[in-house]
């Protein structure tokens, strides 16, 4: 479980190396996790006609609002997996 907690601040903290090249941070972030959460509301509401859905929990939140978009096209991977 430590492990699971110290890969995500990892990735926290990568994100936050990113955020910080960029000339306005707090608007990319905010962009990226909007991004992270309609591609997750997306997914789960087209997941009667694709089969595919994503559980919807404070771990898959957290990686959509972190990770954006991207982190939802990981998760779909590690689920068809």
């Amino acid at each position: 479980m430590m492990g699971y907690w110290m890969a995500g601040g990892g990735c926290l903290a990568l994100t936050l190396v990113a955020a910080r090249r960029e000339p306005h941070p707090l608007r990319a972030w905010f962009t990226s996790a909007l991004g992270g959460i309609a591609a997750l509301a997306a997914v789960n509401g087209l997941s009667g006609a694709t089969g595919v859905a994503l559980a919807l929990n404070p771990v898959s939140g957290l990686i959509s609002l972190v990770l954006g978009a991207p982190g939802v096209v990981a998760m779909l991977l590690l689920n068809l997996l």
